[in-house]
């Protein structure tokens, strides 16, 4: 692994693309078990450097503020609650710009490794409203003038925000300068939803969840404003954590810690899977590690939440601390990197410095509706009903259990993609074959289809492959972020925001043709059923089958497969739909017998 050049193979890449599409999975697999995905080591550097200039903007900006003093005296200023609503509103101004999750290199944006505000200030691109059927005012999927104006109004709302001086007293907290006037608030708090109405990707990008709802508590007193918080952060942990009780968990793990930069240890590394190479399930090690995360995310927030300082509070806030180093320096591919950083020092402003004020000093009864409907209803509500809800808004965050696509290009004509559609970069396969060549490029592609391969929703796409097209030989397989990042400007995990809706936005700038590309998609289990729906979409033509797929037997498959290079389906409707009705007749009548 060079410094800007990736890992190369210890295999033929000329013989190795001649091979089936899972015959090419299995050697790459190996070969990430020892070495992650070979990113180049200037990488790295990037995301460094990329999180530097995100705390220090937030220091220079925030010690601007009348009354806080320099940078240099940032010890004497730094608890006072005006300074957490800057970092707040700079994360968000920071994410909505596309500096924040799903940027640079790791996420495969190359030239330039950002998307975001290349497209959302660009007419012409492609925009995915939520409820384009019943919301007026936003029918369409193409950017116009009205959203670019929008989107310039909340980047100047927000950083109206951070110029603001300190102007309502806080009372009880005891602190100098002051709160943001309330009434500065009101235009980010109006125009981000409207901007998400129009188009639900900014929305996302914003991480509202995380920095558009604490705007409500802003409107309250610094007493309740930081008790909000307090259950707001916990939320996130304990949403968290909920959505990692799944068998889905132990191999993300495996897959994030092989894949650290700081991980140097090969033989460690092995012992993340059963036998390595032969059995590339995650090992006990792997589940011990996952179920340790979520005991920790579980416990230590509520000993946060109910001690009120001292040694216990302290231990408790080293630990989490920990935790979230830890997720850094693993750098995962959505690299929500500036979020946890935001996460620690959130942990040590409301826990470390306020630890006395606890939740039974909340007063308004009205901010408890707020925080009822903002940390209750979507993480319910995502969890029971995945298909309806963001796993961001629903706080399932990298638990292994996400809405997932794949899709298969018949050969040439993913070009059309770069010909028909109004966007600010190439797709990643010309990004990637202008910067080392054709050859790498594709070898770089099927990376991401074997990273989805070692989670277990990515056997399940892998294994309806062959539902999907005739000769996988054929198609060019892609992996679905791919699509909606170069097609959308981000993409974060969010596999909604690669379904149908973004299916029928490019096939009316594409018109492909029938059979051209067929696209698997994959949507989340529920915590109440033990299987996972899908749909096979003809872009042309629309669903040719749908049907459920049992968790149980991702989990009990290689990453390649094995066997026929098959999975185990119930189809509901499509092809085989009649015949698995027929043995689902067959198997009641045995029964009766």
């Amino acid at each position: 692994m060079g410094l800007l050049a990736p890992r190369k193979p210890d295999f033929d890449i000329a013989e190795w693309r001649s091979r089936p599409i899972l015959e090419r999975i299995k050697p790459i697999v190996v070969d990430w078990g020892q070495n992650g995905f070979g990113s180049p080591g200037g990488v790295y550097f990037f995301y460094l450097f990329k999180m530097i200039a995100y705390i220090l903007g937030a220091l220079f900006i925030i010690a601007a503020t009348p009354g806080l003093g320099p940078v240099s005296d940032v010890a004497a200023w730094w608890t006072e609650p005006i300074v957490y609503q800057k970092v707040i509103v700079w994360t968000l101004l920071f994410e909505v710009l596309g500096f924040g999750c799903g940027s640079g290199p790791l996420t495969f944006r190359f030239l330039p490794p950002i998307g975001a505000l290349t497209y959302w200030l660009r007419p012409g691109t492609v925009r995915l409203p939520p409820w384009p059927g019943t919301v007026p005012g936003t029918r369409g999927d193409r950017r116009g003038a009205v959203d670019v104006v929008l989107y310039v109004a909340v980047i100047a709302s927000a950083v109206w925000l951070l110029s603001s001086p300190g102007a309502v007293q806080v009372g009880a907290l005891g602190n100098s300068v002051g709160l943001i006037d309330p009434v500065r608030l009101v235009p980010l708090m109006v125009l981000l939803p409207l901007l998400g109405l129009r188009d639900k990707t900014i929305f996302l990008a914003a991480r509202s969840e995380q920095y558009w709802v604490p705007l409500f508590f802003f409107l309250f007193s610094a007493t309740d404003i930081i008790v909000a918080l307090k259950l707001l952060m916990v939320a996130i942990w304990w949403g968290a954590a909920t959505s990692k009780l799944n068998r889905h968990f132990p191999f993300v793990v495996s897959v994030m810690i092989s894949n650290s930069p700081f991980m140097r240890v090969k033989r460690i590394k092995r012992k993340l899977f059963r036998d390595y190479p032969r059995d590339m399930r995650p090992s006990k090690l792997s589940a011990t590690a996952a179920h340790l995360g979520t005991v920790i995310e579980f416990t230590v927030p509520l000993v946060l939440l109910l001690s009120t300082g001292g040694p216990l509070t302290w231990v408790a806030l080293v630990i989490m601390v920990i935790f979230h180093l830890h997720i850094i320096s693993t750098f995962p591919l959505g690299v929500p990197l500036e979020w946890n950083v935001y996460v620690i020092f959130g942990a040590l402003f409301l826990f470390g410095n306020y630890a006395e004020v606890g939740v039974t000093s909340l007063e308004s009864p009205v901010l408890m509706v707020v925080m009822l409907a903002f940390l209750v209803i979507g993480p319910v509500l995502g969890n029971a009903k995945p298909h309806l809800i963001s796993f961001l808004p629903a706080m399932r965050y990298y638990a292994g259990n996400w809405a997932t696509s794949m899709w298969a290009f018949r050969k040439g004509s993913e070009q059309k993609l770069d010909q028909h559609i109004t966007k600010s970069v190439a797709t990643q396969k010309a990004q990637l074959t202008k910067l080392y060549g054709e050859e790498m490029a594709e070898l770089l592609m099927q990376k991401a289809v074997v990273f989805r391969s070692m989670h277990t929703h990515g056997r399940a796409l892998l294994g309806l492959l062959p539902r999907a097209v005739d000769d996988t030989r054929d198609y060019d397989v892609r992996e679905g972020e791919f699509v909606a990042g170069v097609v959308l400007g981000w993409n974060f995990g969010e596999g909604h925001l690669h379904h149908e809706q973004l299916i029928r936005a490019i096939q009316r700038r594409c018109g492909f043709e029938e059979g051209e590309v067929r696209v698997i998609l994959l949507e989340s289990q529920p915590m109440q059923h033990q299987r996972q729906h899908y749909r096979i979409v003809d872009v042309a033509t629309g669903v040719i089958e749908e049907g459920h797929v049992d968790v149980k037997d991702m989990c009990e498959r290689q990453p390649w497969l094995g066997g026929d290079g098959t999975i185990p389906v119930r189809p509901l409707s499509g092809r085989g739909s009649e015949q698995a009705a027929e043995r689902a007749r067959d198997t009641e009548r045995a029964r009766r017998e």
